[in-house]
């Protein structure tokens, strides 16, 4: 870059990537923190239902089990042309060598003890019908006790928490470690994915001699320091068994400490939500509008929902989280763009949740787009999600 110009100069660079897999997928486990939650118990019936082929009666007739809305499941990679210069497209999931989710074996964590049948009746989003159909086998399934720190999640969520690992947080970390160790052998396992699908955290402080290395992190586990959250302590235990970790919840779990010993032991960590509703949508959009040269001015939205997410967001903390990641999406196209947006420049962003226990978990969110287009003019885009 040019200092007194201010422009680039590119200079053309050759660079060879070499990228491997292995082919052969082998027996692959997931461990869900929060397995017994409204994710967790309803990815675990689905894949019931699908490996089993158990279909149930709506009010439209028979439905079949599918994976719409899986990514590796259901959606297509284009290959190239053929002879005759016609696209050809192949699932995702045949490109490289994947395990089917039929095949995974599934267990994990939750600070409540009800078994996966009753969690699935709980949180009232599967049709009745498949719940009754899949129940008896997924009553059998119990959840591992699990960590919980009140200081990090919503008061209201208390009464939950009758499954619990105790000890100092070193003992913790041992117990969750030992149940990976447990949970590969048991079963046969090659490999062993651990997800984060619980409660939003409140986010963690980070600070010099705390978290910000592998071995502060470390220490400050043995020393129990009250800033090492939940889900930063089963991260740590994942990378140091050789799991991969996914985070899927909008705090801070992989401070630095976590990524520099992720990077150490070489372990595959990642996420910072599961961003599949509004959040995924609003990054989506946000790109497409500031990519086109369309200068969104103000970022309008609105949630509620009724299921223990919602009951959980409802305290400010844990709502924090969730705005953080809500906003980050906006933050990076802004950033990409020095053309709309002088420095220091940001459209209005605003972002609402509001708990309402009657809606259950079919949540509604509603957002607002207002955008400067050509010569000064404004284009509004409205949406509604359910």
């Amino acid at each position: 870059r040019d200092a007194a110009s201010g422009k680039y100069s590119a200079k053309p660079t050759q660079v060879h990537y070499k990228f491997r897999t292995k082919t052969n997928v082998g027996r692959v486990g997931l461990m869900m923190v929060g397995w017994g939650g409204n994710n967790g118990s309803t990815v675990t019936a689905s894949i019931l239902a699908n490996k089993k082929g158990i279909s149930w009666e709506t009010r439209k007739g028979t439905q079949e089990p599918n994976y719409f809305g899986s990514l590796m499941m259901a959606s297509t990679v284009k290959l190239g042309v053929d002879e005759q210069l016609k696209d050809v497209y192949v699932p995702f999931n045949e490109v490289v060598p994947m395990a089917h989710p039929n095949d995974i074996v599934i267990g994990g964590w939750d600070i409540n003890s009800k078994n996966i049948g009753d969690a699935m009746r709980r949180a009232q989003v599967l049709p009745v019908d498949l719940q009754r159909r899949v129940y008896d086998e997924l009553a059998e399934l119990k959840p591992l006790p699990s960590v919980y720190y009140p200081d990090f999640i919503a008061a209201n969520q208390e009464e939950r928490a009758d499954n619990l690992i105790g000890g100092t947080k070193q003992e913790q970390l041992d117990h969750l470690r030992k149940d990976i160790r447990d949970f590969k052998q048991a079963n046969g396992l090659d490999r062993v994915i651990v997800m984060w699908t619980a409660n939003t955290e409140r986010y963690a402080d980070v600070a010099v001699g705390l978290n910000d290395t592998a071995d502060n992190l470390l220490q400050s586990i043995a020393n129990g320091h009250s800033e090492v959250s939940p889900s930063t302590l089963f991260a740590v235990a994942s990378i140091l068994e050789g799991a991969p970790f996914i985070n899927g919840s909008p705090q801070n779990t992989l401070v630095p400490g976590v990524i520099e010993l992720a990077e150490r032991e070489h372990t595959f960590v990642g996420g910072d939500d599961f961003k599949s509703g509004q959040t995924k949508i609003k990054s989506v959009l946000a790109e497409f509008l500031v990519n086109a040269g369309i200068k969104p001015l103000a970022i309008t939205s609105y949630n509620h929902l009724g299921n223990n997410d919602g009951c959980n967001l409802s305290a400010p903390a844990q709502f924090r989280s969730k705005e953080i990641s809500k906003s980050s999406v906006v933050d990076d196209m802004v950033g990409a763009n020095h053309l709309l947006y002088k420095k220091g420049e940001h459209p209005d962003h605003t972002i609402v949740i509001k708990y309402v226990p009657s809606v259950g978990d079919s949540k509604r969110a509603m957002d607002e787009y207002v955008s400067e287009i050509f010569m000064g003019g404004l284009n509004t885009i409205s949406l509604y999600n359910t």
